[in-house]
């Protein structure tokens, strides 16, 4: 606000009072302003990533699950065990684009909240709360936690381990 007021300032009542002046300062601050729109952040291609994975899941695309994930990832869940226990379990990447990358009757649609993003150099962490619906029916909510690696392709899933629930969902 105060910057704004000083510009206004400057540029209504200041000695710049020739028309060239005002508009070479009018062009200089639009585009100062419009700088960050051009310029697309790691954590937005991060997004771009994980996104491209759930839209697989929706539309049952094996190409684009593929797209998303890195050649050597490692896909696991925390899971409670009908016992108490509980138990890491590890599911090979390639399974998964079979069972949700081939077209269903049911959607698969896992709906999430972005939780904290943490980049360093070519690695960066996501931590998202998801709601996983059947079509329209609710199937599990719990938590993604996604490790990412940036290539010359882009940003790929190397890990993700989730958590799954069917109680205490987080609103999304």
């Amino acid at each position: 606000m105060i910057l704004t007021t000083y510009i206004k300032n400057f540029y209504l009542n200041c000695a710049v009072n020739e028309p060239i002046m005002k508009k070479l300062l009018l062009i200089t601050i639009l585009a100062f302003l419009s700088i960050p729109a051009f310029c697309q952040t790691d954590k937005d291609d991060i997004k771009k990533t994980i996104n491209t994975l759930f839209d697989g899941m929706r539309k049952g695309d094996s190409t684009m699950l593929r797209n998303a994930f890195h050649k050597d990832m490692v896909l696991q869940s925390v899971a409670n065990k009908k016992d108490g226990s509980i138990a890491l379990l590890t599911e090979k990447p390639g399974d998964f684009v079979k069972k949700v990358g081939t077209p269903h009757k049911e959607v698969y649609d896992e709906r999430i909240t972005w939780g904290d993003i943490e980049i360093d150099g070519a690695l960066a962490s996501v931590w998202t709360h998801y709601k996983f619906y059947l079509g329209q029916t609710f199937s599990h909510c719990g938590v993604n936690f996604f490790q990412l690696m940036k290539t010359a392709a882009g940003w790929k899933i190397i890990y993700i381990v989730d958590t799954r629930r069917k109680d205490n969902c987080p609103e999304i």
